[in-house]
């Protein structure tokens, strides 16, 4: 029977949650959890805790919010938890070298990327984005540099043609808590190897931005397809419809049909009866075929609910995106 270990945790969102809710159901203890401090949220701006936070509380074990982890006396508290390991999943701030020699067998990070591809901030969107057709977690023993640790576990699973970045998220969160919690069991039995990252391959997840979420539809159809499926459910890709915004939730890349001429990209095509179809590409020989979308004052809804609803605005023959207003 192995050794439990005296654990501290560090995480912040529902990714994290999930790993530390894992952590929770393994032999192993969680003496301290760290998370970033409260930010306000929603339309009240009222004060709201991380999901770790909240999970953490439920379970009465000790939380620490600070700012940073540079300070001394954090970092002296931090050390009298006397843990043999600190895990770090999406916590959100630098942890010093300071911080890394602290924990007796170190600290350990859950990446959601098959590393050296997708270092950095949003791996799990760009993974889709870039048309990528595997994904999965890396359990990490973590140093300075951005996500450069040698690697103690890989754990793989398959983006589709219809993967969002919400689903690979929950599937992702859900194996790195199972991956961390296997990694743990080794290291308080017998030991694990790591094995270097290697240096070919190394790709960077930048961090996600609403205006990066426009849709530009001279760009080719599967490009705007896994980019729409990418940004859901956040940031959302969307296109200018007139004067506001019409938002896509889910799209593949079609053709047009044998009869139909070419049009200007960003122009609605005759509809599918369960699809939007919008012309694309460089030509606007190309066509995006929309299954879900959200209009204006709207809730998402299925392209067939939309079509039904005869929404003028969605007619076949107008032009959506900044092109159509700089043509007018």
């Amino acid at each position: 029977m192995s050794r439990p270990l005296r654990v501290i945790f560090a995480g912040t969102p529902d990714f994290a949650a999930a790993s530390l809710a894992a952590l929770l159901q393994s032999q192993h203890r969680v003496v301290a959890v760290y998370t970033q401090p409260d930010r306000p949220a929603g339309r009240g701006r009222k004060l709201t805790a991380s999901p770790v936070k909240s999970l953490a509380l439920e379970h009465d074990l000790p939380v620490r919010q600070p700012e940073t982890l540079k300070h001394a006396e954090v970092q002296a508290e931090l050390a009298a938890f006397e843990a043999d390991i600190m895990v770090v999943v999406a916590y959100g701030l630098i942890l010093p070298q300071a911080v890394l020699d602290i924990p007796r067998l170190g600290c350990l990070n859950v990446h959601a990327s098959l590393l050296p591809r997708w270092r950095g901030a949003a791996p799990i969107q760009r993974a889709i984005e870039a048309g990528d057709r595997e994904s999965g977690v890396t359990i990490m023993q973590m140093d300075a540099g951005l996500d450069t640790g040698a690697m103690l576990l890989v754990r793989r699973t398959p983006i589709t043609a219809a993967t969002t970045g919400g689903e690979l998220h929950d599937t992702l969160a859900t194996l790195g808590g199972e991956a961390m919690v296997e990694v743990l069991d080794a290291l308080s039995d017998e030991g694990l190897a790591a094995t270097p990252q290697p240096q070919e391959g190394v790709t960077y997840a930048a961090k996600l931005s609403k205006a990066e979420a426009e849709l530009d539809f001279t760009r080719p159809a599967g490009e705007l397809a896994a980019k729409v499926r990418a940004f859901n459910p956040w940031p959302v890709a969307w296109c200018t419809c007139g004067a506001e915004r019409l938002r896509l939730l889910m799209a593949e890349a079609s053709t047009r049909h044998v009869d139909e001429p070419p049009a200007l990209p960003g122009t609605l095509l005759v509809p599918d009866a369960d699809a939007l179809r919008i012309a694309c590409g460089p030509q606007g020989d190309e066509v995006l075929r929309v299954t879900r979308a959200q209009l204006p004052g709207g809730k998402p809804l299925a392209a067939r609910d939309l079509l039904n609803a005869r929404d003028e605005r969605l007619r076949a023959g107008h032009r959506l995106g900044h092109a159509a207003e700089e043509s007018v």
